[in-house]
């Protein structure tokens, strides 16, 4: 039965990393009756494995409930969001298919940077924040203080501020109610074409491509002919429903619903997130008045980390190949592109928005699909000039890899970007000596309200992009938050590192690095990998060079076997023959540089994290 659109309500819960919004969610799923209790487990919307373990929230999960209020019955649509930076996209999607959202503040930790964060892009969309403490039932939680905060932060009335408790379930039933109260309605005409934005999407290998959308006019029937517009692809809807958080089908979505729609579409790249689904029974074609109007899609995400990766078996590319297209459906925030190297084979190059979004993509691909990877440093794009070239003229280098000889190398420009950190004024020193020690240029800082400034300043996109928003985090207790902007290439004195493991480089190892800093970087990757790699037989030799001159080096004692277990008895230089054999073989071996060396994967992700 349709519901009437005054009876919908879209919400989603924002909060900092950790303060409760699965647990909250499962409370309210619990309470409406959505799930039964038989059958009810914690964080029941985190459905990946990787997300129980970690107790995170990586993917954003929407569910349907039905709420009672008075005697009409409410159809809340809510989405469950990441907490974490990193995943900062998903976040922003969600918003942009709600009309209102839960701000969430632990009792006991206040509000943080990502409260801050999520809150701004909240008040972007212009929607409607209901201000909601959790963990109210802990002895640690402090509700005056912390109450006083988000009255500072929104500047609210102090008793429009809910208490709740995620654990016990105290406050939700009054939250259910201030939800219907205080969210508006979704906005949308039934009369008008059917159209929904795709905001989120998965694939089933027997359904193929499913799409969760929000539907914005309209009414989408099962078996009526659908039309994606970006992609121009035609597909059908073969089942058609609401998430509860399970597959629930429906014979309709109307407006102002969100749910799901089973594309009929066996071709991933044809279903994009921010894309428009309509029904092709309309008059589509471009340039004429009649035609179904896009919706506006989502801003562009802008990846923060930038690495190769490649399978460590080379026939594995092609399922890596569709395991990427697979993982860009799930995950839009993903950017990636082929690649080639003369070590590794062929790959990828792509693109995260943190560390920790590399360490998913990583454990994901091992997981769900099997694959063993290579990941190679992160690094940007260079431009090189070439000396017997024009001035004018350059190459894009991105790897270390792809770096010409230094004998044809005139100079290398790097990209700078504009970075601008906002704040608490008592962080701003040691923001600002992280910033220098990044070789950041200082330009001015901005005085904004409640304590916080905009200091503005210039860095190589190098200093940024791997582990700059991690120490900034820790210089400014998680309070800071940054945005950057390429704005120009600025020669740079850099070179390229090679890591040598027994005598053999390993191309995964190179990377682009200030000359300068070329000797402190190198011993590095070696004492990491001096813990990392295990013991041999022989003696290994690790070196950092450039190009033939060695600037650090570090060695493996070999592992030594009982030669003489299998002695009994007799004189004792049978012993020492033994041993001075094997002494000879040691030194041969030394010699030659004998032995494969396999290096572990964790070597690779602590080399990458700095």
């Amino acid at each position: 039965m349709a519901v009437p659109q005054k009876n919908i309500r879209n919400f989603c819960i924002i909060a900092h990393i950790d303060h409760g919004k699965s647990t909250l969610s499962d409370r309210l799923l619990e309470v409406t009756g959505t799930i039964d209790k038989r059958v009810m487990k914690d964080q029941v919307l985190d459905s990946m494995d990787i997300e129980r373990e970690r107790g995170i929230t990586i993917k954003l999960a929407p569910a349907r409930m039905v709420w009672k209020k008075g005697d009409v019955d409410y159809t809340l649509n809510l989405i469950d969001t990441p907490g974490h930076i990193d995943f900062n996209y998903e976040v922003s999607r969600s918003l942009a298919s709600v009309n209102g959202a839960v701000l969430l503040v632990d009792a006991t930790q206040g509000v943080q940077a990502q409260t801050i964060a999520n809150l701004y892009l909240a008040v972007e969309e212009n929607l409607e924040i209901i201000p909601v403490l959790n963990k109210i039932d802990l002895p640690a939680a402090d509700v005056p203080t912390r109450k006083a905060e988000l009255v500072k932060l929104l500047g609210c009335d102090p008793d429009s501020i809910l208490e709740v408790s995620g654990k016990t379930g105290a406050g939700v039933r009054e939250l259910l109610d201030v939800i219907i109260d205080r969210i508006p309605s979704p906005e949308g005409s039934e009369s008008k074409p059917p159209r929904a934005v795709i905001f989120d999407s998965a694939y089933d290998d027997y359904k193929g491509v499913v799409a969760y959308v929000r539907v914005m006019d309209g009414t989408f029937k099962k078996r009526d002919k659908l039309k994606l517009l970006a992609t121009d692809a035609d597909g059908e809807i073969l089942e058609i429903g609401a998430l509860t958080p399970k597959f629930s089908p429906l014979e309709e979505l109307e407006t102002g619903q969100i749910g799901y729609i089973v594309t009929g579409l066996k071709d991933i790249r044809a279903c994009r997130v921010g894309d428009t689904i309509t029904t092709s029974a309309l008059p589509l074609t471009k340039g004429e008045s009649e035609g179904v109007v896009p919706l506006p899609g989502y801003r562009e995400v802008r990846p923060m980390v930038f690495a190769g990766v490649f399978p460590a078996q080379g026939d594995e590319y092609g399922s890596l190949r569709d395991a990427m297209d697979r993982l860009k459906l799930n995950d839009a925030a993903l950017v990636f592109e082929p690649e080639h190297s003369p070590a590794l084979g062929y790959g990828f190059r792509c693109g995260f928005l943190g560390m920790l979004h590399l360490e998913i993509l990583k454990e994901r691909l091992s997981r769900e699909f099997e694959i063993d990877l290579v990941v190679t440093l992160p690094s940007v794009a260079y431009h090189v000039y070439r000396s017997n070239a024009s001035h004018s003229t350059y190459d894009t280098v991105k790897s270390a890899l792809d770096l010409p000889d230094p004998s044809f190398i005139d100079h290398i420009d790097e990209p700078w970007a504009k970075v601008d950190i906002i704040t608490p004024i008592d962080s701003i020193g040691n923001v600002m000596s992280l910033a220098q020690d990044r070789r950041g240029i200082y330009i001015n800082t901005d005085y904004l309200s409640e304590g916080r400034a905009l200091i503005h300043y210039e860095l190589p996109l190098s200093a940024i992009i791997v582990d700059f928003n991690d120490k900034l985090k820790g210089a400014s207790s998680g309070y800071a938050s940054m945005s950057y902007e390429v704005f120009t290439y600025r020669e740079a004195d850099v070179c390229r590192l090679d890591i040598s493991v027994a005598d053999e480089n390993v191309d995964a190892f190179a990377m682009i690095v200030y000359r300068n800093e070329a000797e402190r970087v190198g011993r590095r990757v070696l004492e990491i990998l001096k813990e990392s790699i295990p013991r041999q037989q022989f003696v290994i030799k690790l070196q950092a060079m450039i190009g033939g001159k060695v600037v650090a080096g570090e060695r493996i004692s070999a592992m030594r076997k009982d030669v003489t277990s299998g002695l009994y008895g007799g004189d004792f230089t049978r012993k020492l023959k033994l041993l001075e054999k094997q002494k000879k073989g040691k030194k041969k071996m030394l010699a030659m540089g004998v032995g494969s060396v396999e290096i572990p994967s964790e070597a690779y992700m602590k080399v990458l994290k700095r």
